[in-house]
C-alpha cells in the first residue's frame, strides 16, 4: 500500500469561502458592486488547478501569475476572465494571451514597448499598475500617466481592450495607515483616468471600507489566501470570518513506542522525555513539505485529540506526544491541519512563518483527493 499520507482538496469548501467573501462585500455598502478575482497563484496555492476552478466555479474572474495555468484554466472550460498578476515576459506571450483571451498586468515599461512593437490577432484587457509604496512591481508615481496615455493609445490601436488601473497594498494585514496612505496615492494619481480599477487583497477585501475602491465605476478585488481558509491577518483567525480550510494534511502512526526518562527523540536530541511517555511515529516530513524547523509544541492532532510534535522533523517522519491520546496505535489518524485538525495558521505562527507557505509547499509527492 502507498505510505499513509493524504492531502484531500475539498472544492465545495473554497465554494463556500468564495460565498463567504462575496457576501462579506455585499454587506459593506460602498462595495456592493465589487467584482471578484479568484487568486489561484502558485498552483492554487497549493490545493491544485483542477479543484481551483471547480471550486470557484462562481467567481467573476481567476487572477494568477503562470500562463501556462491560465491556458489549463481554458483547457478545463472556464470562459470567464482571467488576469496574469505579473503579466507576459516575452512577445511570444501575446499570441498566447489573444488568443486565450486572456488579461494581463502592465507594470513596466518593457511591456508596453513589447506591446507597441507586437502584433495581435484579438485585443488583449489589461490593468495598468501603480507602486503606491510597496516598491515590487508597477510604475512610480511621476511615471504613471505617460504609461497610462500609451496604454490608451495601443487601446486606440486595438492592440489592447479594456484598460483598468491597479495596485497593491503591503500592510492591509496590519496597519491601515500606511494602506490608507497608499490609497491616497492611487486616488491622486489616477484621478480622472477611465476604467477599472484593482486594489483589494485578502486583507483589504476583509476589511470594511477597502472594498469600495476609489472612483466611481467597475472595481475589482483579489481575494487569495481567504479563499483557500487561511487568514491574512495574524491577530484574527479564518474561522472568524466563517472561513473553512479547504486543505487538510492528514496521515496516519506508523509507529508507537514509549520513551525512557530523559530518552532522546529525533536528529539532534533536540528532545527529551522528562518522563517516560508515549510516542508516536507520524509518515510525515519535510520531503512531503512539513517544515523542518516546526518546534516541540506544534499543534497536531491524532484521533480526534490535540496534542503536539516533539523533536525535529525528519525528512519522512515526525514524531508526536501520545501522552493526551493513550488509546492511539499503529494506524491512528493524524491531521496535521485542516478539517478536525489545527488550522495551517496555527501551525505556521509555531514555525515562525505563515500559512501561505504551508499551503504552497505541500510536495507532489503527496497523494491528493479532491472531494
Amino acid at each position: 500500500m502507498p505510505r499513509p499520507i493524504l492531502a484531500t482538496i475539498d472544492t465545495n469548501v473554497l465554494a463556500h469561502n468564495l460565498h463567504v467573501v462575496a457576501q462579506r462585500l455585499a454587506r459593506d455598502a460602498a462595495g456592493a458592486s465589487a467584482s471578484i478575482w479568484a487568486v489561484m497563484k502558485s498552483h492554487g496555492y497549493g490545493h491544485g488547478i483542477a479543484a481551483a476552478v471547480r471550486g470557484f466555479a462562481q467567481a467573476d474572474g481567476l487572477a494568477m501569475l503562470d500562463l501556462d495555468e491560465a491556458v489549463r484554466c481554458r483547457e478545463l472550460g472556464w470562459t470567464g476572465p482571467i488576469l496574469l498578476l505579473e503579466g507576459f515576459f516575452e512577445p511570444a506571450d501575446l499570441d498566447i494571451l489573444s488568443h486565450y483571451r486572456i488579461s494581463t498586468a502592465i507594470h513596466c515599461a518593457e511591456q508596453l514597448d513589447m506591446l507597441e512593437a507586437g502584433l495581435v490577432r484579438a485585443p488583449i484587457d489589461a490593468f495598468v499598475k501603480l507602486n503606491t509604496g510597496m516598491h515590487r512591481l508597477g510604475f512610480q508615481p511621476d511615471e504613471y500617466a505617460d504609461a497610462y496615455a500609451r496604454a490608451r493609445a495601443l487601446q486606440t490601436l486595438g492592440v489592447l481592450g479594456s484598460v483598468g488601473k491597479m495596485t497593491h497594498f503591503a500592510r492591509a494585514d496590519d496597519d491601515a495607515a500606511v494602506t490608507q496612505a497608499q490609497l491616497d496615492c492611487f486616488r491622486t494619481v489616477t484621478r480622472g483616468l477611465p476604467g477599472a480599477v484593482s486594489v483589494c487583497n485578502s486583507a483589504a477585501t476583509l476589511t470594511p471600507g477597502f472594498s469600495a475602491g476609489v472612483a466611481d465605476g467597475e472595481q475589482w478585488v483579489r481575494p487569495g489566501i481567504c479563499l483557500y481558509g487561511a487568514s491574512p491577518f495574524a491577530d484574527q483567525p479564518a474561522d472568524t470570518f466563517g472561513l473553512q480550510p479547504a486543505m487538510t494534511l492528514s496521515a496516519r502512526l506508523i509507529s508507537v513506542h514509549t520513551v525512557p526518562e530523559g530518552g532522546a527523540v529525533g536528529y539532534g536530541q533536540v528532545f527529551r522525555a522528562p518522563r517516560a511517555m508515549r510516542v508516536g511515529i507520524v509518515a510525515c516530513g519535510y520531503a512531503d513539505g512539513y517544515p523542518r524547523h516546526a518546534a516541540t509544541g506544534t499543534p497536531v492532532t491524532v484521533a480526534g485529540v490535540r496534542t503536539r510534535l516533539v523533536g525535529r522533523v525528519s525528512m519522512d517522519m515526525l514524531a508526536v506526544d501520545l501522552e493526551p491520546v493513550p488509546a492511539a496505535g499503529v494506524g491512528a489518524p493524524v491531521v496535521l491541519w485542516g478539517q478536525g485538525g489545527p488550522s495551517v495558521d496555527e501551525v505556521a505562527l509555531s514555525c515562525g512563518t505563515i500559512g501561505y507557505e504551508l499551503l504552497c509547499a505541500v510536495a507532489p509527492r503527496v497523494p491528493r483527493r479532491e472531494l
